[in-house]
């Protein structure tokens, strides 16, 4: 097979030969792109799940591979240094399980895998005799490109994206040359992107990506927090707590109830995820199946296309224009913005906690909380997490506002902003991993709690005016408004209240032994039936 007529390659692709004008130039990028096949290594991970060494699509050993190969490339270190984002610089530590998703190599991975899969379906269709059903050999040939698929075959893509200065027809180009060698597949090559536009396979990749980095990276990390405040409700539920509304004393609670509501907020939100359908097209130029329907009429081409994105795991959209009008994604995105409002106030909450002591934090060793105090233990962790996740939600809300928006059948406005899917996810996940090893940092402080209870006997007002409107008693809140509001109230005045009080004699005993320490109503109950309610096995799950 030849280069196309206008593949022209840059001096970085083409043979160093005084004669770079043509047939040369072709037959260095057919040398560059036709190396064999490599054969997957088996993973531990993989053996442990008890995959077979011929690793499926399904599986997501390519991802864990990538990331090996990334972290053997040389001077990771200067790349960390000169990044522009934070994510990909100071932070990619922490974030670079999504990189294989959402990274500029694993948009052509999937790329790559939506062409194969499209060239293996139009040969199980009878009509199309032009491609006929392939031998096991040829099977095998395109599936291991997609199985094998490494950073080095990305930048050969790249290298040719130089030349189109289009980065799906680079995809195509690439395969086409990749399987030259082979003589089943080079003389239906043509078909590899038959009667596409670029968006039905950018959709697809974009939408692949999204289900399994978001299953697979993103949902672990949210169960871990949920889980994490789930023990924080349940080892820390008889803990009485002062409450405090608008920043006042108010009627106490217990530690683990307040971590309780936390865990509940943040659960009913991960049911929703699985309400989520990750939809595709593949309808052609607008959707309508037009260069379709002319090569081959008599094939039923919306059935073909269902059955073709349904195959990858994905649900079918039939009625589209050249793009997926992405409403999903503004679905999916809500959710995690809605998920990380929420946890923006726990991390503000746990914040607060701390600087009232109501929290201790455990020190590390060599960490240091201030260049000039060093007595300070500061609450970088929520603090680290509360900033980035109010810049995810800032780009998930762009991405989600911005992206069901195409002007009449397509503009190129989405195509940039599919771009950043990752970074608003990565500064998620940045902000999720921070809160984990702030509730990790933390230990209730016991004595603290107690002395504030100890300072608010105030706060019996509530109980005991309740108690007088059940025997009748008139004008209680006034009553206890007067006693408290504005006054320093404590146990012996409190006491003198109850004990001028017209009722039962047993009713004034139960009353008189009542202290602030002791009224957390039924919190210490609430916190320890938490893992009732919190579902983790049915949510933060894509289907």
């Amino acid at each position: 097979m030849s280069a196309p007529p206008s593949l022209k390659l840059p001096a970085t692709v083409a043979a160093a030969s005084p004669r770079a004008a043509a047939a040369p130039r072709a037959t260095a990028l057919r040398s560059a792109c036709a190396r064999p096949t490599r054969r997957l290594q088996f993973s531990a991970s993989a053996a442990v799940a008890g995959a077979s060494t011929e690793m499926t699509d399904d599986n997501l050993g390519w991802a864990e591979r990538s990331l090996e190969e990334l972290g053997s490339l040389p001077d990771n270190d200067t790349f960390c240094l000169m990044a522009l984002s934070p994510l990909d610089g100071r932070y990619d530590r922490f974030i670079k399980d999504l990189m294989p998703f959402f990274s500029e190599f694993g948009l052509i991975r999937y790329r790559v895998l939506i062409e194969v899969k499209w060239l293996l379906k139009l040969s199980q269709i009878p009509e199309i005799t032009e491609v006929p059903p392939f031998s096991e050999e040829a099977q095998l040939f395109l599936n291991e490109i997609v199985q094998n698929f490494g950073i080095d075959d990305a930048k050969e893509v790249k290298k040719i994206e130089k030349i189109t200065n289009h980065d799906v027809k680079a995809v195509e180009y690439f395969l086409k040359l990749r399987c030259s060698s082979n003589p089943e597949i080079a003389k239906v090559s043509e078909f590899f992107h038959f009667a596409c536009t670029s968006e039905d396979i950018n959709n697809l990749s974009h939408a692949l990506a999204l289900k399994e980095g978001v299953n697979g990276v993103m949902f672990p990390a949210m169960i871990d927090i949920c889980k994490a405040m789930c023990s924080l409700a349940t080892q820390n539920s008889a803990y009485p707590m002062l409450s405090r509304t608008h920043g006042q004393p108010a009627s106490p609670t217990t530690v683990g109830k307040e971590m309780a509501n936390f865990a509940a907020r943040l659960s009913d939100i991960g049911k929703s995820f699985s309400e989520v359908k990750i939809l595709g097209k593949f309808a052609g130029a607008v959707g309508n199946y037009n260069a379709h329907v002319v090569a081959y009429p008599e094939v039923d081409w919306p059935k073909v296309a269902e059955e073709f994105v349904r195959s990858l795991g994905l649900q079918f959209n039939p009625y589209v224009t050249q793009i997926e009008p992405h409403d999903y994604i503004s679905k999916l995105f809500n959710l995690f913005i809605q998920f990380n409002n929420v946890l923006t106030d726990f991390d503000r909450d746990m914040w607060s906690y701390i600087s009232l002591g109501y929290f201790k934090q455990i020190p590390k060793a060599g960490e240091v909380g201030s260049s000039t105090m060093p007595h300070k233990i500061n609450p970088i962790d929520f603090e680290n997490s509360d900033g980035n996740l109010h810049l995810a939600n800032g780009i998930l809300s762009a991405i989600s506002i911005n992206l069901p928006i195409s002007r009449l059948q397509r503009d190129l406005t989405d195509s940039t902003v599919l771009r950043n899917l990752g970074v608003g996810l990565g500064h998620s996940l940045l902000a999720y991993k921070a809160t984990i090893r702030g509730i990790s940092k933390v230990q209730v402080n016991e004595s603290r709690l107690a002395e504030d209870l100890e300072k608010t006997w105030e706060v019996l007002a509530e109980p005991i005016q309740t108690v007088m409107r059940r025997y009748g008693i008139p004008e209680p809140y006034e009553k206890l408004k007067e006693l408290t509001r504005g006054q320093a109230v404590t146990k012996d005045s409190m006491q003198q209240f109850i004990d001028g009080l017209d009722i039962p004699v047993e009713v004034r005993s139960k009353l008189a032994k009542l202290t602030p320490h002791f009224y957390t109503g039924l919190a210490e109950d609430l916190a320890k039936d938490i893992k009732k309610l919190v579902d983790l096995e049915f949510g933060f799950k894509i289907k």
